[in-house]
């Protein structure tokens, strides 16, 4: 279940930053009015340690995350 959570928060992230590289929009911060406003820097933080939740998943074995998947 956590796995999922961290996925959904990285692809969030990941949506974010595509905006910002290709149309220089924040969506984060537009919709929690400004990259300083306190939900902004929360949902940043959030995705930051999804991120680093799903560098675990590069050092799982595949028996592990196929029994993951199946639950």
């Amino acid at each position: 279940m956590l796995d999922r959570i961290a996925l959904i928060l990285v692809i969030i992230g990941g949506i974010n930053w595509g905006s910002i590289g290709l149309f220089q929009f924040d969506i984060v911060s537009w919709i929690f009015g400004g990259q300083a406003a306190v939900m902004s820097r929360i949902i940043y933080t959030l995705v930051a340690i999804a991120a680093v939740w799903c560098i675990s998943l590069l050092f799982r074995e595949n028996e592990v995350l196929s029994s993951a998947n199946d639950e």
